[in-house]
């Protein structure tokens, strides 16, 4: 069964095994998340659930999307995704969590990366500049 949840990196960190290796560990806000609509076969042609995450104030959002959360009945959110589902057991305004997941299931995650336009050897590798006033 496929499962699906919004979240967001909010940093790295390491962790040591057994042993003492270092292991990275990338740190994610994941959840939770309002089911804000539910797309079925019957009325849409495919099964599909989505998902609300990040909490945000009505100032910051269009008035197609303010009417699409109040006509839902849920709390608006900043983020929208709609995720095809075999199984789409819940029902709109209901809380998805990291609880629906288990150790040891396998994640597919997928991310954006910031873009930083067309950038030089300094922002792209971290490389620093020479002193001001080196002799030359």
């Amino acid at each position: 069964m496929k499962k699906a949840i919004i979240g967001k990196k909010l940093g790295m960190t390491q962790i040591f095994d057994e042993v003492g290796n270092v292991i990275p560990v990338t740190i994610i806000e994941a959840g939770p998340c309002v089911v804000a609509q539910k797309k079925t076969v019957e009325k849409d042609g495919y099964n599909a659930l989505q998902l609300g995450f990040a909490e945000v104030k009505a100032k910051h959002l269009t008035k197609p999307e303010i009417g699409h959360f109040e006509k839902a009945g849920v709390p608006m959110k900043k983020h929208l995704k709609e995720f095809r589902l075999d199984d789409c057991s819940a029902n709109v305004g209901d809380f998805i969590t990291v609880d629906t997941f288990a150790a040891g299931d396998k994640v597919d995650v997928t991310g954006t990366t910031k873009g930083r336009g067309y950038t030089g050897a300094i922002k792209r590798w971290n490389l620093h500049l020479l002193g001001k006033t080196h002799g030359i």
